[in-house]
This record gives structure tokens, sequence and C-alpha cells, in this order.
């Protein structure tokens, strides 16, 4: 199985940031690691023959996380479950969070993949996305993380932002290749409710008719601009496309998510995190003093149906770009997978939006571009 650490905290809230997380104080802070710990020997317990293949720390920012607590959960986690010796261990950090000591810490503790929240190469577009970096933060944060000896580093970048264009998205893609990562990112923004950037499309109208108006979304036209010098740039750079969003050299694609999306399950450690364990779904307090109490009991609790499990390895499994193979959904549900999914496989494909072969079926590169109305086929109404 895998596990999943939740760090809610953060300097400040970005503008398009929609996640578990908030500022916090140290004393808050301290608390909440207190409980993590005890939460991690309370759920160990519940799986004590399992071993775990791979390890993230997500957040919010867990580099926030002082190098002595970063060093106390990690000794938590390697006492209480079984570690496979080659397990990947990631955690995310960003710019101006991080110190040469607290990265050779995180070393140290066994953690041996960063991924580094970039976002843009750009500082006026990091003003925009309400970052606490510039971009000379990052290329100092990365080096400090190779001085140190991390050989699989990730960065995390955005597009499809206000006031972004496609040459500037072209010049950041530029500049992140150029430091050499072993894995990149690269979300398309979504405006989420309860974002600043919501309150301003959505929300927000005397501000606007008060003459306090947005920088205007990239249009259909100029995302697709932004896409193609996206897969033309990476490509060039020596990095093949293995998920819709992601990116790796060869050897280096990130273990933790290819988990998620072949039904590896996992077990969500912290505020809010959510696990799949036993063929049920269930999520943590999102009510940060009830957790700091200890209340670690499980809400929404859903069992899983095996009409729900073959949807989920279906959605899932086809935002890689290997698609989802027969034999495998065979072995896992003992059916058929064109005899539960031949109408809509055949549509889809009718459309140009997947393509079937004996062996598999995959996105097509148009349909990377509209996974979204590919997955919903495969859902039940």
């Amino acid at each position: 199985m895998e596990l999943y650490l939740h760090i809610p905290f953060c300097v400040k809230k970005c503008a398009y940031c929609d996640f578990l997380s908030a500022p916090a104080t140290d004393d808050i802070i301290q608390d909440y690691v207190g409980a993590l710990k005890k939460e991690i020997r309370q759920k160990a317990a519940c799986v004590p023959k399992r071993s775990v293949t791979s390890i993230f720390f997500g957040g919010g920012t867990p580099s926030l996380l002082s190098a002595k607590q970063i060093m106390e959960l990690m000794e938590t986690v390697k006492r209480s479950f079984f570690i496979e010796a080659d397990a990947e261990i990631t955690m995310e950090c960003n710019p101006g969070t991080v110190t040469e000591g607290k990265l050779f810490a995180m070393k140290v503790a066994g953690i041996n993949r960063l991924s580094i929240g970039l976002q843009s190469a750009q500082d006026h577009e990091l003003r925009t996305l309400g970052r606490i970096h510039r971009n000379a933060d990052f290329l100092s944060c990365y080096e400090l993380a190779r001085k140190v000896g991390f050989q699989n580093i990730n960065v995390d970048l955005i597009y499809g932002f206000p006031g972004q264009t496609a040459e500037s998205f072209s010049k950041t893609l530029q500049e992140v290749c150029g430091v050499l990562p072993e894995h990149i990112s690269v979300y398309r923004l979504i405006i989420e409710e309860g974002t600043p950037f919501y309150d301003w499309y959505h929300k927000d109208a005397k501000r606007r008719d008060a003459g306090e108006t947005p920088k205007i979304l990239p249009t259909e036209e100029e995302e697709e601009r932004m896409e193609q010098a996206l897969r033309k740039i990476l490509s060039r750079h020596g990095y093949q496309q293995y998920e819709i969003s992601n990116y790796a050299r060869q050897g280096k694609v990130c273990r933790h998510n290819i988990g998620y999306w072949t039904g590896v399950e996992y077990l969500g450690l912290g505020l809010g995190a959510s696990s799949m364990m036993d063929a049920s779904r269930f999520q943590n307090t999102s009510d940060l003093s009830e957790y700091i109490k200890e209340d670690f009991e499980p809400r929404e609790k859903i069992q899983l149906t095996k009409e729900m499990q073959i949807e989920e390895f279906m959605f899932l499994g086809l935002r890689m770009l290997c698609g989802v193979r027969k034999h495998e959904f065979y072995k896992r549900f003992g059916r058929d997978l064109m005899q539960v999914y031949g109408g809509q496989i055949r549509k889809l494909t009718a459309m140009g939006l997947l393509t079937e072969t004996t062996e598999d079926v995959r996105l097509t590169a148009r349909g990377l571009q509209c996974g979204n109305q590919v997955f919903a086929a495969f859902l039940s109404e």
C-alpha cells in the first residue's frame, strides 16, 4: 500500500488554491505534529502485515515544518510501518521555506524525492498567482537540493491563469527544462469556488464595476497554443508524457501517483486526508481543533461496489498514456472489458477520442485534450 501524510499549513493562501491549508502559529503546528505522530502509530496497528511502497508528504507546504519535526515524523513512520527498501518517499516543498540544513535533514530522514512548487518562472506571474517566492528563490532552492544530494526532483507548473500568454509559458518551460529536473507536472488552472480567483470572476461584481478588473483569462486559442508548446518543448528536452499532466525522464515516473491511477490501496494520515482501503473510501476530519484533540475516526466512509470499482479503474486508468490493459481488467474483475464497455469504447473511438487494440484502450492525442468528456462516458448516471 501507499501512505499520504497531509501537512495543512502554508505561509499564505495562493489566489488559485482550494486545498485544505492555512497559515498557523508555531504552537499549533507543533500540536498538529504531535497528533499526527499519534495517528500514524494508531493506524499502523490496524494494518500490521502491509508493506509500504511509497510515501507522499503533501499540503499545504510540508517544507514549512522544522527540520526536527520532519525528522520526528519520518522516524515515527519508519518505526510504525514496514517500509520497502526501495520505497519512493516524496516531500512537497515551496521556494522560500527551505534552507540547506532543512534539506539535509530531509535527506538524512529518508526522503528521496522532492516536488518543488514553482508554478511559473516569471516574477510578474508569480505575483498574480499570489505566490510568496520569486524565480530566483526557486533556483536557489533547486541548487541547494542538488547540493545536498537529491537526485529525483519534480517541478510543478500551472498554465491558463490570468495574464499568462503562450510566449511567457514557453519561456517558463524552457527555463525549467534548462535546470534538468527528473520530472515535471503541468496542471491547467481550474478556478475553484472559495478562492480569490473565483471571487474575481464569479462574485465580486461591485469591485469590477468600480474598475478593479482582474487580468483576462487566456482564450481557448491561447490555451491551445500553450498545450502545443508544452508537448513540443518537453519532448525536445527528453521528457516523456506518461499521464495527462505528468512528464518524466526515463525511469523517473512518479510511482506514488501511478499507484492512485492503477488502484493501489493508500492510507491517508493527517487533517482531511483521504484513504482507499479494503474497497472503501473514507476521510479524516477537516476540523483542525478536532484533529489536534486526537479525533482520528473516519468520516464519509463509502463502501465501493464492484461496479464502482470498475468505473474508477477505467476513468483513472485512462489518465495514463498506456491506457487500460484488457488482461489487467479481466484479472481484477473477471469480466471482459469490451463486453462491459464495448458500446462506449466504440463510440469514443469513432469520435477520435480513444484508440482500441487487442491489448488495450487508450486516449488519442485529441482525447488527452478532452479527458473529462471521455471519463464521463464510463460513469453511471
